[in-house]
């Protein structure tokens, strides 16, 4: 090492899977690395690059920060496969057999990023799926972080598959749903089958996905750390289950609420930072500024769900016959059918006017804080569900796959901040749900809300468990320089 690297900062390589709400997580966890002066190299798709610069501010958000880079790899699928709805699993077997390989050779080739102004690789952060980030650590010798982007409770029901499997719980062949399971530890008393993950849900255990998902979650306990994007008053019980596998566990969430606490600390402006693969359509904003406080129940589903005309219909005859004011997302491709099947009904458009408003994108996180909006009606994808968190917003779950099925038993049963319809699309039964969270129990929702987001926000100020974290994690990255 020369006289001159010595003084370099420690080098980051982050690296996301490729879908929009992993990459958003592991940017704003980029940005927070930035803050500190550590010099960070960005992995990521071309297809989610090439949405990034194209909707969002992501190339002026890190002009500042010199020390970043991007540096672009395929994802192994071609440029018009959905990644949405079921088709979004492909993308695990896509960067295991193509993109694994390519940055193996991308990070050899490059002599793991370093130039004449940095350290090569010092550490690598990598998604939780990335096992081939992992092997690639491990065979060279560097230093393994991995973050898992969902709640700590949905990660450690897949962390114990092998219980769940030993306890009979899984495979879940669709009968009795609402049995409570035995076998995730802290989870005895309120746990149903039907809140486990949404990979558990196949007729056998030799099922790819649920394979993938027991493989990859259990392989977690190789790297040196973990990061997850949560905070201890939300999830404490379930993290001291975790760190008894994972000592070294850093929770440094809220992470965008962490993002902003931290920009407006060091005095940096900035709009709203945004990580969407689609277009905003800001003439949302527009509309709620002449709505009246908390009448608003904002709908979305997020990036991946794709629904079926008919659940599109019960959707919006329950919104409407709710008799409350709703903004709805609906994403260009979220509608299953064939070419020209698959966009909103123009009866819908017409439909909603009277007390609705829908747009294809919405800037999220500056709906969620708007005083118009009194609900949420959410997939309860859990950047989704921190957003809402913080912005004290009670949320109705209408959970799609994956972590969002057990993120909803915990918005509902657990931080009672929301409602769970899972397994059900019924406008009867969302007529109810937005009523109950709307009319009937609002007042009370609202002060749990309130409570819950005081919690996070404490979390990520000066002081707080998640701040306290960061820097902690922080000087951990520092200590791996040799």
């Amino acid at each position: 090492m020369g006289s001159e690297e010595k003084n370099f900062p420690p080098h980051v390589l982050i690296f996301p899977l490729p879908i929009q709400g992993h990459v958003n997580s592991m940017l704003r966890l980029a940005e927070l690395l930035c803050l500190a002066k550590l010099d960070i190299t960005f992995v990521v798709s071309d297809f989610s690059h090439n949405r990034l610069i194209k909707h969002t501010n992501v190339a002026s958000r890190f002009a500042r920060y010199p020390g970043f880079q991007f540096q672009t790899i395929s994802d192994g699928l071609p440029d018009d496969h959905p990644r949405a709805g079921e088709k979004v699993m492909d993308i695990l077997p896509s960067t295991k057999n193509v993109t694994g390989p390519l940055f193996k050779r991308m990070m050899i080739e490059n002599n793991c990023f370093a130039s004449s102004t940095r350290r090569p690789t010092t550490c690598i952060i990598a998604d939780g799926v990335l096992s081939f980030a992992g092997d690639f650590a491990e065979e060279n010798g560097v230093p393994l972080i991995y973050f898992r982007t969902v709640s700590a409770c949905a990660f450690w029901a897949c962390f114990s598959m092998p219980e769940l499997i030993e306890s009979g719980d899984i495979p879940i062949k669709g009968n009795g749903m609402d049995l409570l399971v035995k076998g995730v530890a802290g989870m005895e008393t309120f746990l149903r089958r039907r809140d486990l993950p949404g990979f558990c849900r196949v007729n056998d255990m030799s099922e790819p996905k649920l394979q993938i998902i027991k493989t990859e979650t259990r392989q977690t306990t190789r790297a040196q750390a973990a990061i997850l994007n949560t905070f201890e008053d939300l999830e404490g019980p379930i993290l001291s289950q975790i760190r008894k596998h994972i000592p070294r566990l850093f929770t440094i969430g809220p992470s965008h609420s962490h993002l902003n606490s931290r920009l407006e600390t060091q005095n940096i402006k900035t709009s709203i930072s945004s990580g969407s693969f689609w277009e905003e359509d800001r003439s949302c904003v527009d509309w709620l500024d002449s709505q009246p406080p908390r009448s608003v129940l904002y709908v979305s589903f997020g990036s991946i769900t794709v629904v079926t005309r008919a659940q599109l219909l019960e959707f919006w005859h329950g919104l409407v016959n709710s008799g409350h004011r709703f903004l709805w997302v609906m994403r260009p491709d979220s509608i299953m059918g064939k070419d020209g099947e698959n966009r909103v009904p123009h009866e819908l458009e017409e439909g909603t006017k009277e007390r609705g408003y829908m747009v294809g994108w919405a800037p999220q996180e500056e709906v969620l804080n708007h005083s118009a909006i009194g609900g949420f009606f959410t997939h309860c994808g859990w950047n989704s569900t921190l957003e809402s968190i913080v912005a004290g917003v009670p949320m109705i779950c209408w959970p799609y796959f994956a972590d969002q099925m057990i993120n909803s038993r915990f918005v509902s049963e657990i931080w009672k901040i929301g409602l769970d319809m899972k397994d059900s699309c019924d406008r009867e039964i969302i007529v109810k749900m937005v009523r109950e969270l709307m009319e009937v129990k609002k007042d009370e929702f609202m002060e749990r809300a309130d409570e819950m987001a005081k919690l996070a926000r404490k979390a990520v100020s000066e002081g707080g468990s998640s701040y306290s974290n960061l820097d902690a994690l922080v000087e951990y990255i520092r200590s791996l320089i040799i």
